[in-house]
Parts: C-alpha cells; structure tokens; sequence
C-alpha cells in the first residue's frame, strides 16, 4: 500500500494488568477499568516529548481506556485539540481466552504463522486485524494528504501495521 502521509505509531502506556498479571482479563472492545500506571503515564510522556519535533498534525486512537489515555496525554503534549477515535484500532479479540492465561493461549498455536489463519473461539487471527487495518488506512489515506500521523493502539495491530 502507497502512503501519501507518515505515520508515527505508539503503543498505549503500560497498564495495571501488564505490571501485575498474567491473565487476559479484558475482551478487546471493553471500555474496561483497565487504566494505564504512573509509569505508563511517564512512557506517553515521554514518548510525546520526543515526538513533539516531527510535527504531529493528526492523531487517531483505538477507544480503549488505556488507549483513550495515553493519547489525552500525548495530545496535551503535542498540541492536538481533537483525537480521532476508531474502532479498527481496537486489541486483538481473544474469544475464549479471556479469563485464561497468556500461555493457555500461546499453546492455542502449535506455530507463529497460525497466528494469521487459526482464530480463537470468539476471537480474532492476525488476518481480522490486518484486514480492519487495510480498511483503516484506506480511509485515512483517502481523507488526508503529506500529514504526519500519530497512531496510538495495542501491540498486536501496531506489529501489523508497521508490516504494511
């Protein structure tokens, strides 16, 4: 895919769950409690403060808590008044797995490249995601021209993304 802008991608800040759990607790889409620590709050700052020099114009969010979060700070920091908040940004949808452990569902694929074909109960493969992506991107691409963009997501459709 041909891009006529830049896109700059940051990973939402670190949250509670990350510092103190191993279990995946939260479906994607939930608008969850799940909010980013004092250090995730230090990682999107600075994080902003780096960025502050490559003249950020837009920035687009996945609607999660932590994602909501992260990008009110690195907004303030940067100067942006208006986030732009899209659902194809949203974590990778892990159906049945919630609840269980990060290995229970490791141990789903017997092999890395599963990831893009072999889909959890309920949940998502790599293959959903990169399709939301493609369609975000379009959309994007279409509406804005030689803009510098901030994408704040998750890490498994940054990884994605980056790929594209």
């Amino acid at each position: 895919m041909k891009l006529n802008n830049k896109y700059f991608l940051l990973r939402h800040g670190q949250t509670i769950y990350q510092k103190n759990s191993v279990r995946i607790n939260y479906p994607a889409d939930a608008d969850s409690t799940l909010s980013i620590t004092e250090e995730g709050k230090e990682m999107i700052k600075n994080a902003a403060e780096n960025l502050k020099k490559e003249k950020i114009s837009i920035i687009f969010a996945s609607p999660a808590l932590r994602t909501k979060q992260s990008s009110e700070i690195a907004a303030k920091i940067l100067g942006i008044k208006k986030i732009n908040y899209d659902k194809r940004l949203l974590d990778i949808k892990m159906g049945e797995f919630v609840g269980k452990t990060y290995e229970e569902y490791e141990n789903f694929f017997s092999e890395k490249s599963e990831r893009f074909t072999k889909r959890p109960k309920g949940g998502e493969n790599w293959n959903d995601i990169l399709v939301r992506l493609k369609s975000f991107l379009s959309d994007i691409e279409k509406e804005y021209q030689n803009k510098n963009i901030l994408v704040i997501s998750h890490a498994d459709p940054l990884c994605l993304m980056a790929g594209l």
